[in-house]
């Protein structure tokens, strides 16, 4: 035993440190809660909370691909999640009557998502429509006193995010964003490791998601059902939207790839990334500044005849910056798939984590080697998957907890989102004030920020 061992009463040196940053950790990340502002009102409580044996009742708004993604796994999840499956919309008769009769039973198709709301023995709803739609109907869902589940990204602009925001929390029901990743338990391995002081203050941190589609993504084959005009509500399906235009089967089918729509990389491959590294952090964040390049030089939607090019991007890389001091570094390709891995570095260690969340290797820096164990953290459990996600939501409502993506977590990670559209569009960097939500360029003018109608095309 070492001098400095005996006046530590036979502690060894590694051990009082440990043991002091996480306490130290404990105290910080309890201040750092206290700290956390609030928006909009306070968190109304869950009228009528489902008890763990109450059967949940939910309906489907939206079921196109994704929408019918959920409704196969809500289908297969159906006894053990003890829900009934009773009603599907969609604006396409086609699509609302084919997916009521997979569902079977007595489901009931609607056309319009008002009607589905309007059912009182609802009690929750899955909403995969098109992104401009996402904020209307999710607001009027709980406004109908619905609990909800919606794709990411949760809104199409950042001003609606935050009237989203005030409705959940005067509702006092649950929403779950559709990124499942935030369910995988490395994510949530390497917050407890964080918020433990495993690796010092966190310095930055990195995420990929990096595909090669050299007929270009998202264009999808158009089906024939579409071939037919009257199938589709096309006038409420485009009715939020600033430009508006015929019936455009491709503007239906690959969406994804225009403006007014969505926001290409940004608003379907960056969310998966995006929100499982802030659930990793262990204290989301508001930006403070956020950067965004996105780049459209290989044209990859020459190879699919018939399709006009995409307005969005190809490849986009996001730099943002939080109050803390961290930084995050998103990249989402369609032209380039190799990528590194998923790493949030810290002073003291570097966190290395498995795309599907299913592995964490703690290493540390050699200059603390002394003060951090080498660790390895391997089958952790759930993987990245809608099922145990929308499982986490049926658990939260019952329980009336916060899921794994709830809108705590949205609100910021959509901030980060729309800053990078703005970022991009308006070729700026975007300084956030989370107090005020003003948006200002680096001299301190301040922008309004993008929505319908703000910049062309939208």
């Amino acid at each position: 035993m070492n001098n400095e061992d005996s006046a530590l009463g036979g502690t060894s040196r590694r051990q009082f440190i440990r043991k002091s940053s996480m306490a130290a950790a404990a105290v910080a990340a309890s201040s750092a809660l206290l700290r956390t502002p609030v928006y909009g009102q306070n968190q109304a409580p869950s009228a009528n909370v489902a008890g763990a044996n109450n059967k949940l009742v939910v309906g489907f708004i939206g079921v196109g691909g994704q929408g019918m993604a959920h409704v196969h796994t809500q289908k297969a999840g159906a006894a053990a999640n003890n829900i009934e499956l009773a009603a599907v919309c969609d604006l396409s008769k086609t699509r609302r009557v084919s997916a009521a009769a997979e569902i079977g039973g007595a489901c009931q198709p609607f056309k319009d998502y008002e009607e589905l709301l309007a059912r009182k023995d609802i009690d929750a709803v899955t909403i995969s429509t098109v992104d401009h739609w996402h904020c209307k109907t999710a607001i009027a869902a709980l406004q109908a006193g619905k609990h909800i589940y919606v794709e990411k990204p949760v809104t199409r602009y950042l001003p609606e995010v935050f009237d989203l925001y005030d409705a959940v929390k005067a509702s006092g029901k649950i929403l779950q964003v559709g990124s499942q990743g935030c369910t995988a338990a490395g994510w949530h391995k390497a917050a407890d490791l964080i918020k433990a002081g495993q690796i010092g203050p966190v310095v930055w941190a990195q995420g990929y998601y990096c595909r090669n589609n050299p007929k270009g993504e998202w264009n999808y084959p158009i089906q024939d059902f579409s071939k037919d005009p009257t199938d589709i509500d096309w006038d409420k399906w485009q009715a939020p939207v600033h430009d508006k235009k015929a019936y455009d089967p491709d503007s239906y089918f690959r969406w994804r790839k225009y403006y007014p729509y969505c926001a290409g990389l940004l608003g379907d491959l960056v969310p998966h990334r995006l929100l499982p590294l802030m659930v990793a952090t262990g204290n989301p964040e508001f930006p403070k500044r956020v950067v965004c390049i996105g780049t459209k030089n290989v044209h990859t939607d020459k190879n699919t005849p018939g399709t006009p090019e995409r307005d969005v991007p190809e490849h986009v890389e996001i730099l943002a910056e939080f109050p803390s001091g961290m930084s995050m570094l998103i990249v989402a390709s369609t032209v380039a798939a190799r990528s590194p891995g998923f790493v949030i570095y810290g002073h003291h260690a570097t966190l290395e984590i498995g795309t599907s969340g299913e592995r964490v290797d703690l290493k540390p820096e050699k200059e603390f080697a002394d003060e951090v164990d080498l660790q390895t953290f391997d089958g952790l459990t759930p993987t990245e998957d809608i099922g145990q996600h929308e499982k986490n939501w049926f658990d939260s409502i019952r329980s009336n907890t916060q899921p794994n993506a709830g809108i705590d977590l949205a609100v910021r990670a959509q901030t980060v989102i729309s800053l990078a559209e703005m970022s991009n569009r308006l070729n700026m960097m975007c300084l956030f004030d989370e107090a005020t939500k003003k948006i200002t360029t680096m001299d301190g003018k301040e922008v309004a920020p993008l929505n319908y109608g703000v910049i062309e095309p939208s």
